[in-house]
């Protein structure tokens, strides 16, 4: 699949169940009515947006030189929090992980 490139599913049924997975995230089945020859566009989205990783990884690092600066430890174990959140976002919380939201 290419980035920005629309995907076209045709669907047989009406309603029709829809359910995105990468492999090894899926997300809940979204039930769709819809008219004949009608179009629905819905956007598959993750989570965890790029400002989250950007901001975790800012906080990540700030805390790690916090510590890294003033010897005390507890920061340099605070530092992984926000690898241990996405890692619980990943692993714990898979059917959450992708998103379908219509357009």
């Amino acid at each position: 699949m290419k980035k920005g490139k629309p995907v076209v599913v045709t669907v047989p049924t009406n309603p029709a169940r829809l359910v995105v997975t990468d492999g090894f995230h899926i997300t809940a089945p979204v039930q769709i009515n819809y008219a004949p020859q009608r179009t629905r566009y819905f956007a598959i989205a993750c989570i965890v947006e790029n400002d989250v990783l950007i901001g975790g990884a800012i906080f990540m690092m700030m805390l790690f030189f916090m510590g890294l600066s003033s010897g005390l430890v507890v920061l340099w174990l605070f530092s992984i929090t926000p690898l241990l959140y996405l890692l619980f976002l990943y692993y714990i919380k898979r059917r959450e992980f992708i998103r379908i939201r219509p357009v």
